[in-house]
């Protein structure tokens, strides 16, 4: 980064600070979650779950790297913010 490049990053902080404007990636974490919480509060044989536990057992994978899946990604999420998978059955938060 050339510190033409790193002065402009720093002034669009500053500007996105003064606005108040969050960070996409807190937007896609707290969207991802909140998806997560709606799925995990749905019943058992509504097709949103049976398709979620269709990723995770019955999906043949190919060869090479293999894709990132969203559970991955959600525990991933819930791991960095410090956050226990059973709150999403805790409607007083």
């Amino acid at each position: 980064m050339t510190p033409l490049e790193r002065e402009r990053e720093r002034e669009r902080e500053r500007e996105r600070e003064r606005v108040g404007v969050a960070p996409i990636v807190e937007k896609l974490v707290e969207n991802r979650l909140r998806w997560f919480g709606h799925v995990e509060r749905r019943p058992v044989d509504a097709v949103v779950r049976r398709v979620h536990q269709m990723e995770e057992s019955q999906v043949k994978r190919g060869r090479g790297r293999p894709r990132k899946i969203i559970r991955e990604t959600i525990g991933k999420d819930l791991e960095v913010n410090e956050l226990d998978p059973n709150l999403v059955y805790d409607r007083t938060l």
